[in-house]
């Protein structure tokens, strides 16, 4: 543990002991590069993680709390108990909580970064069966979400429909949207292919069940009916994730077109998206959706839900068309035109949130320590 440095800086303490995977880790990670490209040497920044060989080293200081995974109970016990004790000794001027749950702290700011959209999916009894997890999420974070919501002097999200969804849920207007950025090193351009035959489709997505694998599964199915082949349909899963993983396994792991890869890591990942000659994103529920800002910064075309979070994400973009996230055959024609050099993206143009909004992570370090 690094020791904590007591000058006379303003500090600003980040606390992420809960973000180790997908997403919310790039929020990590892109906050603490951000942070010390935009404070500099101006402010003592102590950041909180689980591990911090999850994170590349900056001149900050960083703690590590491991048990915080462990369990929800210890989790509590960081946030509304131990946090207050380690505030008292830092004496932070903004308290910076990227995980959903505000802590119980001594701090003259307090911001809170929200990004579970659990709360807000209708999930079906056999969603709850395959992902109990998801059931706890959906039943319980809201609770959490509320729980000392005001003492933030903002609250945070990365899309206008869940700032107003905030706003419905808990009465506060203080909710800023804020944009994530794509790493600075995902911005080189893969190399072009020629779509034809042996086609490569891309779908990067943890084993949710919101996720909406199946739809894609069942596309496959749609055309190996029709007799339509040369294709393959990559997965970032491989059974042993979770009881939804095993089951798309037993389900679809014997169907000719559909490879399931496994988990890639950030190499891996731009070898998959180079090779693909399109990247699929059929989730049914996101705060952001990733991918498809990975995607387009690597020129990829897109075919994505027509949902308000894939609108948002988008942005503007040649290379993309909005799918019906429940029809199977339909995504298996789109996909199927595709192959046939035939198909028509019908491309996208952003509409930009309202006021208070950020893009990148400068803009937002540079509101939340205005005036200190």
């Amino acid at each position: 543990m690094d020791k904590i440095d007591t000058n006379l800086k303003p500090k600003l303490v980040i606390s992420a002991v809960n973000l180790v995977e997908g997403g919310p880790l790039t929020v990590l990670r892109d906050c603490v590069a951000a942070a010390e490209k935009t404070l500099g040497n101006d402010w003592d920044v102590i950041v909180l993680v689980n591990n911090v060989s999850l994170i590349e080293k900056s001149g900050f200081t960083f703690l590590e709390f491991p048990l915080a995974k462990r369990s929800w109970l210890i989790r509590l016990y960081y946030e509304w108990w131990h946090f207050r004790k380690l505030s008292k000794i830092i004496k932070p001027d903004i308290w910076l909580s990227l995980h959903d749950i505000t802590a119980w702290v001594e701090a003259p700011r307090q911001v809170v970064y929200c990004h579970n959209p659990a709360p807000f999916y209708k999930i079906s009894l056999r969603e709850a069966w395959l992902e109990p997890t998801l059931l706890m999420f959906n039943l319980f974070y809201r609770y959490l979400y509320g729980i000392g919501i005001r003492r933030n002097k903002y609250v945070i999200v990365q899309q206008e429909w869940l700032r107003q969804e905030f706003k419905r849920l808990f009465s506060v207007q203080n909710v800023i949207v804020a944009h994530p950025v794509v790493s600075e090193d995902q911005n080189k351009r893969p190399t072009e292919k020629n779509i034809g035959e042996n086609c490569v489709f891309f779908y990067p997505a943890l084993p949710r069940v919101f996720k909406n694998i199946e739809l894609v599964c069942e596309a496959v199915k749609h055309l190996n009916q029709a007799g339509i082949t040369g294709f393959e349909i990559r997965l970032t899963l491989d059974g042993s994730e979770n009881r939804y993983a095993a089951y798309l396994i037993e389900r679809y792991g014997n169907i000719d077109g559909i490879a399931f890869i496994g988990r890639q890591n950030k190499k891996e990942m731009m070898g998959q998206y180079n090779e693909s000659d399109c990247v699929l994103f059929p989730s049914r529920l996101e705060t952001w959706g990733l991918p498809i800002s990975e995607a387009k910064a690597l020129g990829k075309p897109l075919l994505i839900a027509e949902l308000p979070y894939a609108h948002e994400t988008v942005g503007t973009y040649d290379k993309v068309s909005f799918i019906d996230p429940f029809d199977a055959k339909g995504l298996a024609n789109n996909m199927k035109s595709i192959m046939e050099g035939k198909f028509k993206f019908s491309g996208a143009v952003a509409t930009l949130p309202e006021s208070p909004f950020v893009s990148d992570w400068r803009e937002l370090l540079t509101l939340l320590t205005a005036n200190q």
